[in-house]
């Protein structure tokens, strides 16, 4: 290294140990040694996507260290665990070059493959992920349509077009004037404050970066920091004026003081969210949800009701569980001897009792504000359009989502907060759902949720091998996941669903629903040749040798055979040190003698390896022989 680069580099190592020291800036890579970050590092080294998803959904810091030093990145790069890294990355780690840490990162990364990985996620993608929230709200100061605003401030002859909940959640003191009068729509400024001040002010309230504007007079200069000092004290954001006024050349100081401010606004947005739109959601029999009214005027400024209903499904089955009697699971089978299904079994008759009545089916509707629904594709088409929900009337227009209501409260949570913490049992839905409102960043995070938790690298070991026990527990329904990825074109999904078989492929490959997905996968290729491939199959058979590849190298099972191999095509083929089957006999009766290592169809291996081996092999003549059955040439 240059000793110039390497007295810089000191330098600059020592001013950040001084600033931390400090106080003035925060340590991006704390020691953390509490039990959860280390139940994480472990989940990194063992590529253990479900544990690792697992925490970072509790909150563990994903950028803290261990006691060794090292980061989750760093081991997950470190180990190899794609898939691990990737996840971190996508949450937030840290992997920034021209940093020891980011450097350590890269340096120690396995392969090319995860190094190229580590820099694909530069500073911008992998640290601020609430900047599509802040564009978002920044944007809504210039959008002129849909009409989202219900409130204009002035100063100065300028008008200001702005957002009642947006300035209640950011403002204290907007959120108390306006609690008190929230029919208030204009209001102005004293003409001593200039209309600048308030500009980058409301740019500050909305998310936005603040600065003066470049090559303005000492004389201009002080007249509009006054006039922001007096309006952050007037509207309670004192912040506001301490980040004008610091001087931060430090470029990580810089970046700790826009996330802080960030995340503040976020804090806040989301605060005013469940106070004000979650706590007024309302929980109506469905026959009775057309009788809401909703005014414009009301006391959180919301301009539109989005409404989701129970699934019918829920009733029926709590229905049935009511209304089964104590002998009912005995009744044998009625039959209709009089219409057209004579002498077919339709099931056990299920009596209700008189006084009891069905439950009826629930809606719930959420008041919300189009300015923040503007985040999907969906709703910016709808409120741009000449329909009736685009239109201005007293009382706020319902629309009805086709999705559970605890999955649109995942959505509104999302397009309000950025945040999206939901678990496997609604991942699916959730992953519909944005696809059907064209949220890509939600629909991508369902599906991250799906391959993480679902635990689709981890091997599952035969039911009878000593090496280890198997979880039997299915935590997801491999063919939904894979239609789900089909149906809303998300391929990480698709390649979790292969993986997820090919590594669990001897519990699916005798299976009738096994088969008929893979028919799905023929006919998904358009203008399909017979000797077309089969992308599920493809993959399956790429992730199975995947399986098997590492044991294979730990072994040294490959390089054994690439010798015999080698011999073979020498004419070679004796051993004089190799045993003679006299020799094996014994061993092989005692193997079975005692329980032997068995392979898939019953045979029996000589030791784990060769087990192994021999799976691989049924495996995949399974697949052929399954494509055989179906007329399929893959």
């Amino acid at each position: 290294m240059d000793i110039k680069k390497k007295h810089e580099i000191e330098a600059a190592l020592a001013n950040e140990t001084q600033q931390i020291s400090s106080g003035l800036l925060k340590e991006e890579n704390p020691l953390d040694l509490s039990d959860d970050f280390r139940i994480f590092c472990e989940a990194c080294r063992r590529n253990d996507l479900k544990m690792c998803q697992e925490m970072i959904s509790k909150g563990v810091n994903i950028n803290a260290r261990d006691k060794y030093d090292y980061t989750p990145l760093i081991l997950a790069s470190l180990c190899g665990h794609y898939d691990v890294a990737q996840l971190l990355l996508e949450n937030g780690a840290l992997c920034e070059r021209d940093t020891f840490q980011g450097e350590r990162c890269l340096y120690n990364a396995l392969n090319d493959r995860i190094r190229n990985l580590l820099l694909s996620y530069d500073f911008a993608k992998s640290t601020d992920l609430l900047q599509p929230l802040a564009a978002h709200v920044t944007s809504l100061l210039s959008r002129a349509t849909p009409k989202t605003t219900d409130i204009t401030i002035e100063a100065h002859g300028e008008s200001f077009h702005l957002h009642k909940f947006i300035l209640a959640a950011r403002s204290p003191y907007f959120r108390k004037k306006l609690a008190a009068s929230p029919g208030t729509t204009t209001w102005r400024l004293p003409d001593t404050i200039p209309a600048e001040s308030l500009g980058i002010a409301l740019q500050y309230l909305y998310f936005s970066e603040v600065s003066l504007r470049p090559r303005m007079d000492e004389d201009e200069e002080l007249i509009i920091l006054d006039g922001i000092a007096r309006i952050s004290r007037q509207l309670e954001i004192d912040q506001l004026f301490e980040n004008l006024t610091e001087t931060r050349a430090d470029r990580r100081l810089v970046r700790q003081r826009r996330t802080e401010e960030l995340e503040r606004g976020r804090d806040q947005l989301e605060a005013w969210f469940k106070q004000n739109v979650v706590n007024n959601k309302v929980v109506v029999d469905t026959d009775k949800v057309d009788k809401i009214r909703w005014d414009r005027d009301n006391s959180i400024f919301a301009d539109v009701l989005l409404r989701a209903d129970d699934d019918p499904g829920d009733y029926d089955s709590d229905d049935e569980e009511e209304s089964r009697g104590p002998s009912e699971s005995s009744t044998p089978p009625v039959r209709d001897t009089l219409g057209p299904l004579n002498g077919i079994p339709v099931g056990p008759v299920k009596s209700r009792s008189p006084s009891r009545e069905r439950r009826p089916r629930k809606s719930t509707v959420f008041p919300a504000h189009r300015a923040m629904l503007l985040r999907s594709e969906y709703f910016l088409t709808m409120f741009n359009s000449s329909f009736r929900e685009a239109q201005e009337t007293q009382r706020l227009h319902m629309i009805k989502l086709d999705c559970s209501p605890a999955v649109l409260e995942v959505i509104l949570t999302f397009l309000y907060t950025e945040r999206a913490d939901f678990g496997l049992n609604t991942a699916i839905e959730v992953l519909f759902a944005a696809d059907q409102l064209f949220i890509e960043k939600l629909k991508q995070r369902a599906a991250l949720i799906i391959s993480s938790l679902g635990n689709g690298s981890t091997s599952t070991l035969e039911a009878e091998n000593p090496r280890g026990e198997r979880d039997t527990e299915e935590t997801v329904d491999v063919y939904e996941v894979i239609r789900a990825g089909w149906d809303t074109r998300v391929q990480r999904l698709e390649e979790f669903g292969a993986r997820y078989m090919a590594y669990r492929l001897e519990d699916y490959i005798d299976q009738p629903e096994f088969a008929a997905i893979v028919q799905e996968s023929a006919r998904r290729v358009k203008a399909r040749q017979e000797t077309d491939t089969i992308e599920l199959i493809d993959d399956i058979r790429f992730y199975l040798s995947e399986r098997f590849r590492l044991r294979f190298e730990d072994s040294g099972f490959d390089k054994i055979m690439a010798e015999k191999d080698e011999k073979d095509e020498e004419g070679d083929n004796e051993d004089d040190d190799a045993p003679s089957e006299d020799e094996l006999a014994p061993d092989l009766e005692a193997q079975i003698a005692a329980g032997g290592i068995r392979t898939l169809d019953g045979q029996l291996a000589g030791d784990e390896f060769a087990q192994d081996a021999m799976n691989y092999q049924i495996l995949l003549g399974k697949i052929d022989t399954l494509l055989e059955n179906l007329n399929i040439d893959a």
